[in-house]
């Protein structure tokens, strides 16, 4: 049996075109687009499964709530993205956490004009006490907003900032009249992804063109 896996590069993609993209199961690192049903890793094999929140019946969980409380100390930057040494030293402290598929660089995920190409893209920065603890990387299309890639200080886990991202993503989504949020892909089967499934209004693309609502764990 096939399974979809499919790829392709572009370095301008207008927004109504990046909506269309989303809505079918792809997504982008810098100027490479792509989409795989299944993947392969050295120990496990994973059903891939795109994930996207329907705004408009999106709630607060009572965890979701606690984890706005715990950074309300933070400052919170949203601007036009772009890569310096700060968020490069940041994403080298980040990527000690993975045991497998580790990243060469930041530019794996980016382009080296990541606001324009291919389409637009802000930043969400945290900062505590004018140090950067997280940045996130938010792509913008004309109905929707897409994540592409996050990193945080690993002393900083407790904070949950992975979640904390995602609700500011949601609510600059929200203020900006967006109808669906794309928070990226996780797996039908567990893995460290799970935590993309705890919102409400989830859908999931079951890559026969349909999507189909998810019931959060």
């Amino acid at each position: 049996m096939s399974h979809i896996n499919e790829y392709f590069f572009c370095d301008k993609v207008n927004p109504e075109l990046m909506d269309l993209l989303w809505s079918k199961g792809w997504r982008h690192f810098g100027s490479y687009f792509f989409r795989y049903e299944k993947l392969s890793s050295k120990n496990n094999k994973y059903t891939v499964t795109p994930l996207r929140i329907e705004l408009a019946k999106f709630q607060y969980s009572q965890s979701q709530k606690r984890v706005l409380r715990k950074n309300k100390d933070l400052t919170v930057i949203m601007r036009d993205a772009f890569i310096d040494k700060e968020k490069e030293d940041l994403f080298f402290a980040h990527r000690v956490r993975f045991k497998e598929n580790i990243p060469d660089s930041i530019y794996t995920f980016l382009s080296h004009n990541p606001a324009k190409i291919p389409c637009n893209t802000q930043e969400i920065c945290l900062l505590q006490d004018n140090k950067l603890i997280a940045a996130s990387f938010l792509d913008v299309g004309h109905l929707a907003t897409s994540s592409i890639y996050t990193i945080f200080d690993p002393n900083e886990e407790k904070r949950s900032l992975g979640i904390f991202i995602i609700l500011l993503s949601i609510d600059y989504s929200i203020k900006t009249g967006r109808q669906y949020y794309y928070p990226g892909y996780a797996y039908k089967e567990p893995s460290h992804y799970d935590y993309k499934k705890k919102f409400t209004a989830l859908e999931y693309y079951n890559w026969k063109d349909m999507w189909v609502k998810l019931e959060n764990t």
